[in-house]
Formats: structure tokens, C-alpha cells, sequence
């Protein structure tokens, strides 16, 4: 993948965190490169003082540094912000982040030399993958903690991850035959003043969503089949009285999915005294459409982030070298915290619809809990309470993060986005989704074979992919095997392949489980 001429797409970004897709900049992105460079050396022989260059950073930007005194200025910027503490972040996120730095110092605007971009980009194709930890970023000033982690890396400093192996960053680099930097004015600045870690987690949880909300849709018509619902409510001219383009997805969706359906049909008459379902049955366009259209305006913010150069201060083409505040995450933190939002909406009405098959109030004629031998046996009990546990840490983490700010470096930087923290605890949430589908989809799959007629074909044969790892209705067995291996199904892309709504499981991997 060429880095340089254009501006990278978020299916890029994922090739290159989750596939480990090779990089190299582009002849443009080194002449840039080189030309910022030179506007930096001009201004470091500059006897006037020029912040990140030649003087200290963020509440100490008024103190000058003496020229012999820089490159350790670089170097102590670096070790003093790689200040992460906690679990290790997954490792696509953070071959994310290094990606989206390294696009930034492709545009030329940052003032980096041409061997720290390449250091960059040697390093994401050999393997080395920086260990950051969970905490240390606000979403303001870039992503500085996760970003130090890295550029310490490449200085041959800290620890980083290579073909599994946890070691020294000296070690790996030696392995991959690649030298430590030492960096010179400007770049330590250059390398961590970024909105890189959150952008790449959005990324990353957009195409794990546009997935999980085909999920959604199955799970919803597996449910109105297996509840003897009707798709009367899914007709596009009824989507068309209220034309939101993400209802209209879904409902489409939802009706090719119970297309032929036998169960549906066996219900259409006079007979059935019913005037209208339930609204977890009746309502899930229009629920699953907000989400999907909350993600299209989370992907058109992706879109321009991905377009943008975000550092501070920032080289122009006239050569000035101009201070800004393009770092604050405040766009990406507010639509991370609106996808959370969303998800929550989602699994909630997932685990209603679960629970309606299990109580014979409610589920027309199916055994209490969709159990064998009901008293005897639990049958799916105690899966609605997985949901149930889930759905209401997902209403948590749909409480957002960027509302908040904590001042910070003495109160130079009094207002931050906490973006990402907004990141991570999305990246849970997507997590928690595709759980709580997943046992809406086992459940359905039993509640339609308790059925008299046959289900559509389509939904059919996700009931009967289902079987090859999870068996049907029999006596109590270990539940908690069974979850997991419909989670497994689910959010690995068997079952859309199985419905026709995607065409193969290889082509979408989810992301690294978030949640411990």
C-alpha cells in the first residue's frame, strides 16, 4: 500500500492494523517530506525562538533550548509521555495508530526527516508492534501517551511485540535489521501530536459494525419468524413515509430475510386475531436504521480525519510554521460516544426479542424457556441473563466521555475530549453487541424448529449452519459452550454467509476481543 498520493480509505487502515498489510510512501510524500524538513532546519538556526524546536513544550513552551540541548529535548519529550499505564491495547489498534502518524507525516506538514517516516513504516512491515497501555491519552494534544510508546520504539527504547514475543524495542529492531532513530528538532513533537489512536479505533469499529447490523437485521427476522410476527411492517412504501435511509436497509433487510418463509405464511389469514407485534418486532428498522445512520456519519468524520494533517505547530506551504488546535479529538470523541449510544439501542432490543421466546405469556405456544422438558430442564433461562448483564453494562458505556475534561500541563491545556476513552469503551461495547446477537440468533434458531412449518430459505439455512457447532433442543447441557460457539458464528461472518449478506467469512474478521 503506497502512502502519500492519496488520502488513506477506512478499508485501508483496517488492511493494514488487522491484516498487516505492507506499507511504502510514495516518491510525492518524500519530496514533502524533504521540503518541510527544510523549513524546520531554517528555522532551528533561527537565533528567535520557535516552539517545539527550540523551546520546551506544552506549559514550557517559553523556556529556550540551547542548540547542543535539542535532540535530548526530543528525546526526554519522548521518554516522559510514553507514561501509558494498564492492560496492553489490542494490536491492531495500535498498528493503527502508527499507520494514521505515519499518513501524517506524509503530507509534509509535520517537519519530519525522511528517515523517521521510513523508520515508521519499516516497522509496521517487519511486525513491531509498540506495547501500550490502556490509560494515558485525553484525546487533546494527539493521543500522546499511546504515540510516545511508539516513537520510543522506534528510538530502540521501551517494549514492543514481534511475531508473539514480548522484548526490548533494540532487540527487535536489530532482528528486523532496522536502526533506532535520534531524533532532531521538531520531530519528537511531530510524532505524538495526533488524533491517530481514537481515529483508528473508529475505523476499526466501523467495519466490525457494518457487519454486526446485518446481524442485527437476521437476528430481528429470525425473531418475528420464530414469533409468528408478520412483515407487513417492513414494506418499502411504508419505509418511504419516513425515508431515513438507514431504516430503509434494515426493513429491506428484514423482508428478503423472511422472503418464503412457511411460518410467516401460515399466519396470514383471517384466523389470526392479532392487529400488530410487539415494538421490539414491529419497531427494529427503525432502530437498527439509527444506528446504521449514526455509523454513516461517523464514517463521513472518519473521512475527513483520514483527510487531514494533524499536528502542532504545523509547516504551510508558504513556510510558516504556525501553532493551532486541530489535535483536539472533539470531533471523533462525539461520534464515537454516539455509536455507543446506538449499540446500547441495538442489544437492548436484541435481548427483548430473546425474551419473549422464553416466556410462555408471549412466545404463542413455545415451552417455557424453549426447554426439553420444562421444570426438569431450564432450557435458555439463564442465556437471556448473559444478555441482560450485557445490555446493561452496554447502557453504561453508552454514558459518554466526551462531555468530560480533566485540565492537564498546568492548565495550559484546560479543555481535553477524553476521545480515548470514548474509543475504548466502544470498542467493549462492539464487543458486547455481537454477544447479546448471538444469543438472540441461538434463541430464534430454537424457537423456529419448535415450529409446525419451515422456515424461509434463507433464515433456514442459517438454522442449519447453526447446528454444525451448536445442537438444537435436547436436555440441559453446559449453556455457556454453546454461547460461545454461536458468539463464534455470529460475529465471525458464518451466519451473514449463510443468509446471503455476505459472501464470505474471510473477507471481514472482527476485531481483537476488547473486553476483560
Amino acid at each position: 500500500m503506497v502512502i502519500g498520493d492519496n488520502p488513506l480509505t477506512r478499508r485501508e487502515v483496517v488492511q493494514v492494523a488487522r491484516f498487516d498489510a505492507p506499507v511504502a510512501l510514495s516518491d510525492a510524500a518524500l519530496a514533502r517530506i524533504d521540503a518541510a524538513r527544510d523549513v524546520i532546519d531554517a528555522l532551528a538556526a533561527d537565533e528567535r525562538p520557535h516552539y517545539g524546536i527550540s523551546t520546551g513544550f506544552g506549559a514550557l513552551a517559553n523556556t529556550a533550548i540551547a542548540p547542543g540541548d535539542r535532540t535530548r529535548l526530543q528525546q526526554s519529550l519522548i521518554r516522559s509521555h510514553a507514561a501509558s499505564s494498564g492492560e496492553a491495547v489490542e494490536r491492531e489498534v495500535v498498528r493503527g495508530l502508527m499507520l494514521l502518524r505515519l499518513q501524517t507525516l506524509a503530507t509534509g506538514r509535520t517537519g519530519v526527516r525522511r528517515a523517521t517516516a521510513e523508520r515508521y513504516a519499516g516497522m509496521l512491515n517487519a511486525g513491531i508492534t509498540p506495547v501500550v497501555g490502556e490509560y494515558g491519552s485525553l484525546g487533546c494534544s494527539g493521543d500522546l501517551a499511546p504515540l510516545s510508546h511508539v516513537a520510543l520504539a522506534a528510538m530502540g527504547e521501551g517494549v514492543v511485540e514481534l511475531g508473539g514475543e514480548v522484548m526490548d524495542a533494540s532487540t527487535a529492531l536489530e532482528r528486523a535489521g532496522l536502526a533506532p532513530v535520534v531524533l532532531a528538532e521538531k520531530e519528537g513533537l511531530a510524532l505524538v501530536n495526533g488524533t491517530d489512536g481514537m481515529l483508528a479505533m473508529l475505523c476499526l469499529a466501523l467495519a466490525d459494525l457494518d457487519k454486526l447490523l446485518d446481524a442485527a437485521d437476521l437476528a430481528a427476522a429470525m425473531s418475528v419468524e420464530g414469533l409468528l410476527g408478520t412483515d407487513a411492517p417492513f414494506a418499502p412504501e411504508l419505509m418511504a413515509l419516513r425515508p431515513h435511509p438507514g431504516q430503509a436497509a434494515s426493513a429491506a433487510n428484514i423482508a428478503a430475510l423472511l422472503e418464503g418463509s412457511p411460518i410467516v405464511a401460515s399466519h396470514k389469514g383471517p384466523e389470526d386475531t392479532r392487529v400488530q407485534d410487539a415494538y421490539s418486532l414491529r419497531c427494529a428498522p427503525q432502530v437498527h436504521g439509527t444506528a446504521r445512520d449514526t455509523a454513516a456519519h461517523a464514517a463521513r468524520v472518519a473521512e475527513i480525519e483520514l483527510a487531514s494533517a494533524i499536528d502542532n505547530p504545523v509547516v504551510l506551504p508558504d513556510g510558516r510554521v504556525v501553532s493551532n488546535g486541530n489535535f483536539h479529538g472533539a470531533p471523533i470523541a462525539a461520534v464515537l460516544d454516539f455509536l455507543a449510544i446506538a449499540i446500547a439501542d441495538v442489544a437492548s432490543m436484541s435481548e427483548r426479542r430473546s425474551d419473549r421466546f422464553l416466556d410462555p405469556a408471549r412466545s404463542f405456544g413455545l415451552p417455557p424457556f424453549l426447554a426439553d422438558d420444562p421444570g426438569v430442564d431450564s432450557g435458555l433461562m439463564i442465556a437471556q441473563y448473559t444478555q441482560a448483564g450485557i445490555v446493561s453494562e452496554l447502557k453504561r458505556l453508552a454514558a459518554p466521555a466526551s462531555v468530560d475534561s480533566i485540565p492537564s500541563s498546568a492548565m495550559q491545556e484546560d479543555h481535553v475530549s477524553m476521545g480515548w476513552g470514548a474509543a475504548r469503551k466502544l470498542r467493549r461495547a462492539i464487543d458486547g453487541l455481537g454477544r447479546v446477537l448471538a444469543i438472540e440468533i441461538m434463541t430464534a434458531a430454537r424457537g423456529i424448529e419448535l415450529r409446525d412449518d419451515a422456515p424461509g430459505p434463507r433464515t433456514g439455512r442459517v438454522v442449519e449452519h447453526l447446528r454444525r457447532s451448536v445442537p438444537g433442543i435436547g436436555p440441559d447441557r453446559f449453556l455457556a459452550r454453546d454461547i460461545e460457539a454461536s458468539v463464534a458464528f455470529v460475529v465471525g461472518g458464518r451466519a451473514l454467509v449463510a443468509a446471503d449478506l455476505l459472501g464470505s467469512a474471510d473477507a471481514w474478521a472482527p476485531a481483537a476481543a476488547a473486553a476483560r
